[in-house]
């Protein structure tokens, strides 16, 4: 497909073979033991000897596949979005979301992976390491699990919506999210704070949980788990008409966005450190 403009689709089978294969290679490398290679924004954001191997072994496989698309990691960076050619592709990939849970051991931690072109996410797919659970979708396409369509919540209340979150590892960050949950947990039906931003997103997608916000997700954390909740008819944005990003990202169905939205803005969630 060289040279050709590639279809949503083609990208995506493109995507879920290269993500099924580096989920391999991470269950594998987990099953063999694994280790703190480095620290990144602080001593608790660690990464392993699997996120630099499984990110090396997707830009491989990306570059045989499609030698003329660049590439945006987590761990080794790469092309900004300005930076790619009108109409060339810009691969977005965290290698393994949940890093510290697959330190751990913890069955949540996933292989995200997304294609955008001109500043457009096409296709995405986010795949548990552990479960070997697998979300897709394509812009327009809807969202898939497994091969069955997936759509999010009906609930309508937000009282009883199960609300997931996530916690930054700067601990100044840590102590406003705190602060924010404390508020918020009382006009919810619960939280969750499961550690690994790209499955929120998918378990959001789903109706596993209702609704998901959090603050300070990267690209790599968005991308493909963000398609798929914008595909199974979530809304996926920021603050005050803000697109979603480092400052905040809220998914929720269209009845309980409103609510939180207006709850969440009142808790200055998208502020702090």
């Amino acid at each position: 497909m060289t040279g050709s403009t590639p279809t949503p689709q083609n990208l995506l089978e493109i995507a879920i073979k290269v993500a099924r294969d580096a989920a391999t290679t991470a269950a594998r490398m987990r099953a063999e033991g694994v280790s703190v290679a480095a620290t990144k924004s602080t001593a608790t954001d660690v990464v392993t000897a699997a996120d630099r191997a499984v990110e090396r072994q997707v830009r491989e496989a990306l570059r045989a596949a499609r030698p003329d698309d660049v590439v945006l990691g987590e761990e080794y960076g790469g092309a900004e979005a300005g930076a790619v050619r009108a109409g060339g592709v810009r691969w977005i990939v965290d290698p393994i979301d949940g890093t510290v849970n697959y330190l751990y051991g913890l069955p949540y931690c996933a292989v995200s992976l997304a294609a955008e072109v001109d500043g457009e996410v096409v296709a995405g797919v986010v795949r548990n390491v552990s479960t070997g659970e697998e979300w897709t979708a394509t812009v327009g396409g809807g969202a898939w699990r497994d091969g069955a369509r997936v759509r999010c919540s009906a609930e309508t209340d937000l009282g009883q919506a199960l609300v997931a979150t996530g916690f930054g590892y700067d601990s100044g960050r840590r102590l406003h999210q705190a602060r924010v949950v404390a508020e918020l947990i009382g006009d919810v039906r619960d939280i969750r704070r499961m550690g690994a931003a790209a499955l929120d997103l998918c378990l959001a997608a789903e109706g596993r949980v209702d609704a998901y916000y959090e603050k300070g997700l990267a690209a790599w954390d968005l991308a493909a788990g963000g398609l798929v909740a914008a595909e199974a008819g979530l809304r996926v944005t920021g603050l005050n008409g803000e697109p979603p990003g480092p400052d905040l990202v809220i998914a929720a169905p269209p009845a309980l966005f409103t609510p939180l939205h207006t709850r969440l803005a009142a808790l200055d969630a998208s502020g702090g450190p």
